[in-house]
C-alpha cells in the first residue's frame, strides 16, 4: 500500500540528510482494507511502515489467505479457472474520503508475481487483469479493486495416473469382450476387470474436485 499524509513532511536538511525513517505501523493512520473473497488467513507480524520525507507512505505486509472461488471443472484435467481477489474498504466512503487505485500495471504485476510465486506446482498461472469500480452500499460508494486471476491446471499427473489407466482397462475390456477365449475365461476376466475399475473408481472419486456443480467428463463416464 502506498499513500500520501501532508502532515508527516519534512525537510532532510533539517535532519542530517534522513529521507526516510521506519515506524511501527500503528504510530500512524492507515488504510483499513478487506479482502472481500477471504474465508481465512495469516499475516506477518512486521507491521511497520515506511515514511519518506515527502509524506509518501509504504506498507507492505505478507498474507497467506485461502479464498472462495467459483470453478468449473467440467474439462478437468484440462481446465482453465478464473478467480478474484477484491480489496476495498468500507469505512470510508470513495467520493470524499477514500480513492482507491492501483499502482502497478497488471503486466508489471504479471512480472513480478512470476518472479516471486512458483511455478512448479499443479497450477500455471497465466492472466491476471485490474478492474477499479464503484460499489453503493447503504446509499453510500466505496472504491473496489479487484484483481482477475486466471489458471490452467498441468494435466500431465493426472493423465499418467488417471486418463491412461481408464483407458487402458476399457480397452483391455474390449480385447475380452470380442477375443477367441471362452465363455469360462471371458467371464473371469470380465470380474477382474470390474474389480479394477471398481477400484479405480474409488480413487477417482478421491482425486476429482468437489466444488463445482457440474462434474468432469472423466467423472461422467
Amino acid at each position: 500500500q502506498e499513500w500520501k499524509n501532508t502532515f508527516a513532511t519534512w525537510d532532510p536538511k533539517d535532519f542530517c540528510n534522513i529521507t526516510k525513517i521506519v515506524l511501527p505501523a500503528e504510530a500512524y493512520w492507515s488504510p483499513p482494507i478487506f479482502i472481500l473473497e477471504k474465508v481465512n488467513g495469516q499475516s506477518s507480524n512486521l507491521d511497520y511502515v515506511d515514511v519518506m520525507h515527502n509524506g509518501i507512505f509504504n506498507y507492505t505486509q505478507a498474507l497467506q489467505v485461502t479464498l472462495t472461488c467459483s470453478l468449473m471443472i467440467f474439462k478437468f484435467p484440462f481446465d482453465t479457472q478464473t478467480c478474484n481477489l477484491s480489496i476495498a474498504s468500507f469505512l470510508y466512503p470513495a467520493v470524499t474520503d477514500l480513492i482507491m487505485r492501483t499502482r502497478l500495471t497488471p503486466a508489471e504485476m504479471m512480472h513480478n508475481s512470476h518472479g516471486i510465486l512458483l511455478t512448479d506446482g499443479e497450477w500455471k498461472f497465466t492472466n491476471l487483469s485490474v478492474i477499479e469500480f464503484v460499489e453503493t452500499m447503504n446509499d453510500e460508494k466505496f472504491g473496489v479493486v479487484t484483481y482477475v486471476i486466471s489458471m490452467e491446471r498441468r494435466p500431465t499427473l493426472y493423465v499418467l495416473n488417471l486418463i491412461l489407466p481408464t483407458c487402458a482397462l476399457y480397452l483391455l475390456d474390449m480385447a475380452v469382450l470380442f477375443g477367441p477365449s471362452s465363455l469360462e475365461e471371458k467371464i473371469s476376466f470380465q470380474i477382474a476387470i470390474i474389480l479394477g475399475s471398481s477400484m479405480l473408481a474409488v480413487i477417482l472419486n478421491d482425486i476429482l474436485p468437489t466444488s463445482s456443480n457440474r462434474p468432469p467428463v472423466i467423472g461422467n463416464h
